[in-house]
């Protein structure tokens, strides 16, 4: 096969396809040589025709090919030093993914091949593997970059207005009795309108998928009978992984990726995606040669200055992407603006993000990262989220990040878990992370919204197996159970919880509701993940990483019925009622003029908390006054429309305990709308009057509303 070459244009990076024929553009700034290999789809283990590229700007090597069209698979070959001690891990025997390709056909074949050192040899990676490693590895795909989106753009709802789902693709989907077999798992489940219609009367405004980029599957976890389900090890930054993709390989699964994205936007649900740029699937320096390591090694990642053999490692995984590199954040700037500007998501929820700003060895608040995203007008505009932390002890940034991002609150899950299960914290603590974290956002210009509030996610327990292990159990996981952390929380107190089933059983439900009405009540933004709201086990596996399995998916046919009506109920309160959703902080005194607290704390007696109340010892009873100051819309002129009270009663005593309402100024006549004790007790009318008290049963949430406008309750 021969074919007319032109030298192309340096860029944009990656295969890009023009009607006519396509421009392959790469970087690799310290190669000698640089070869592009086209396969057949037909024969994709076969090599059909290998080309040098001659032309090369600034470190890209560039060629034009008049007549390929998309579909077509490919790869690169690069020529140059192979010196691991200087940095250096080039070796023309290694078939490259492009590390801009939009898609990656097929997966990982776990072979020796891979390595570009010689396993087994005396001198480990030092030697040098001659061994063709093409016919294990997935090539990149050619793909047409036209889709029609008719009217879709980003939803842009405002963090305060906004509930966030976390979920696995294939998890979520893969047992879903409703939905074509062929589609389980898949871009396209998600996309149907069973899915659809459950995740609009749930109530959410955002899924945040868990990673979609294009990943591998650890090598000692395959030979394990294990993957990596969760998927945080990419290697392509550009690619949606084909594992959930129903229609193909050949960069089918881009198109179906788009038209999830287009049929969720429809229903007004955003797509956040949960993206992994702090390190690669290639490991440390034992690690396969699959992409990054041959094409540039001493550009892509972070290098020991003591010895440029070894890698450093803030992320746990044996690598961290050099981020401090011009043209590696050119890499990771261009993916975010693809995925925004052609793939139409509204967000990014950032893994292990100070990884990503160190330009020495300490996480820099000031980095350049910063900088570039505040000035980029494309994704300076979209949800960013951070998980404000890595493995270093520099590396926990909580309520340091800019402020146009948002940051997964770790206190605010350890806190509300702490007071539920009762612990012997302080109230304080609970009232702080309830009103929004003032305590780590109000200073820097920060409002409420920048804390994304949690009990559980995919890193831990599920929520039911929360209030219902005191140990993990990992052995599935094959690391003799030590793997996962520590979460043995003692979900029943010890002496003080129930011995027999029925109220064992009763207590963890309740305990369920209990984190749920927290959550949905407390300012910030709140995440859910996936199939909490269904009472969803991994039958006490706090680390299911790599089950994919019945540990991990969701089973539809085993569902908590009245545990989801009941968060279905309090995501409606919620949205309803701007008390709990302010995008500004509590004033926490008499307004101007008003003589009515926007916020006000109170002693199970009635009486105000006072400054003494807050800093001794330790309590598990409090009231909290909400006054509703907010609009309901976005009218700036629109101060409040509406002037309703809310009094929430927690109780973390495992005995039941009298709270008597405030004094007729907070309001005269109440009525409540939630009882985590008794949840069909909103249905009764019964009105409650201030200076009278209620009963609420031990480890219980009650939340009423000054009588007037009334919510309907789910089902009513």
């Amino acid at each position: 096969m021969k074919l007319t070459t032109r030298p192309g244009k340096p860029y944009p990076l990656g295969a890009s396809w023009d009607g006519k024929g396509v421009n392959f553009a790469f970087y690799a700034t310290h190669a000698e040589k640089v070869e592009l290999c086209l396969f057949d789809k037909e024969q994709p283990d076969v090599e059909s025709i290998r080309i040098a590229i001659r032309d090369r700007f600034d470190g890209v090597w560039h060629i034009y090919l008049p007549g390929i069209a998309p579909g077509q698979l490919y790869g690169y070959r690069v020529h140059g030093p192979y010196d691991p001690a200087k940095g250096h891990r080039h070796n023309p025997a290694k078939l490259l993914i492009d590390p801009y390709a939009r898609a990656i056909a097929g997966r990982i074949e776990w072979n020796d091949a891979l390595f570009g050192y010689e396993i087994g040899h005396k001198d480990a990676d030092l030697s040098m593997s001659h061994a063709d490693s093409a016919p294990y590895v997935p090539k990149s795909v050619v793909v047409d970059a036209f889709f029609n989106w008719g009217r879709d753009i980003q939803l842009n709802i405002p963090y305060h207005q906004s509930v966030i789902y976390e979920l696995h693709v294939k998890g979520f989907t893969h047992l879903h009795p409703e939905l074509p077999e062929n589609i389980r798992g898949t871009y396209a489940a998600l996309a149907h309108p069973v899915i659809i219609k459950y995740l609009k009367d749930l109530g959410v405004t955002a899924v945040e998928l868990m990673p979609v980029h294009h990943f591998v599957a650890d090598r000692h976890l395959v030979e394990k009978g294990l993957t990596n389900y969760w998927g945080y090890n990419t290697i392509g930054f550009f690619a949606p992984d084909v594992r959930y993709c129903s229609s193909g390989v050949n960069g089918e699964q881009v198109k179906e990726f788009k038209t999830m994205v287009k049929e969720l936007h429809k229903a007004g649900i955003e797509v956040i995606l949960d993206v992994v740029y702090n390190h690669t699937a290639e490991g440390n320096h034992l690690g396969p040669t699959l992409s990054f390591r041959g094409a540039d090694n001493l550009s892509y990642y972070r290098l020991s200055n003591d010895d440029h053999r070894y890698y450093d490692d803030y992320t746990g995984t044996g690598n961290t992407l050099n981020a401090g590199n011009p043209n590696v954040l050119r890499l990771i700037m261009d993916s975010l603006r693809y995925w925004v500007t052609e793939m139409h998501v509204d967000g990014f929820r950032f893994d292990l993000a100070p990884a990503l700003v160190r330009e020495l060895r300490d996480a820099d608040r000031l980095n350049a990262f910063f900088d570039i995203i505040h000035q980029d007008p494309v994704i300076s505009q979209v949800k960013l989220i951070a998980e404000p932390w890595d493995i270093t002890e520099t590396g926990y940034l909580l309520g340091k990040f800019p402020p146009e991002w948002a940051e997964w609150n770790d206190k605010y899950r350890d806190t509300m878990r702490d007071y539920w299960r009762g612990a012997d914290s302080k109230l304080a603590d609970f009232a702080a992370r309830f009103a929004g974290s003032a305590d780590l956002y109000e200073n820097t210009n920060r409002q409420p919204t920048s804390s994304i509030n949690y009990i559980a996610a995919h890193d831990g327990f599920t929520l039911r197996d929360l209030v219902s292990y005191n140990d993990k159990h990992n052995e599935a996981n094959g690391d003799d159970n030590k793997d996962g952390g520590d979460e043995n929380r003692s979900w029943n107190c010890g002496a003080e919880g129930p011995t027999d089933d029925a109220g064992i059983n009763e207590l963890r439900s309740r305990q369920q509701r209990n984190f749920f009405a927290t959550l949905l009540l407390s300012q910030g933004v709140p995440m859910i993940s996936a199939g909490d709201e269904l009472g969803r086990t991994q039958q006490g596996n706090n680390n299911a990483y790599c089950q994919d399995n019945e540990i991990s998916w969701i089973n539809w046919l085993q569902l908590d019925h009245d545990l989801l009506q009941f968060v279905q109920y309090l995501i409606k309160v919620r949205k309803q009622h701007p008390a709990f959703s302010r995008n500004r902080w509590f004033r926490g005194h008499a307004l101007t003029g008003g003589g009515m607290e926007d916020i006000a704390w109170f002693l199970p007696n009635g009486d105000p908390m006072q400054e003494a109340h807050w800093q001794t010892g330790f309590a598990k009873s409090l009231g909290i006054f909400l006054h509703e100051l907010e609009s309901h819309n976005d009218d700036p002129l629109d101060e409040v429309i509406s002037h309703e009270n809310f009094y929430c009663i927690f109780n973390a005593h495992h005995e039941a305990v009298e709270y008597y309402l405030p004094g007729q100024q907070y309001g005269q006549q109440w009525k409540m709308i939630i009882n985590t004790d008794r949840p069909d007790a909103v249905h009764a009318r019964k009105i409650y009057r201030s200076g009278h008290p209620i009963k609420a049963a031990g480890r219980s949430m009650i939340l009423l509303k000054s009588a007037g406008k009334t919510i309907r309750a789910a089902g009513e």
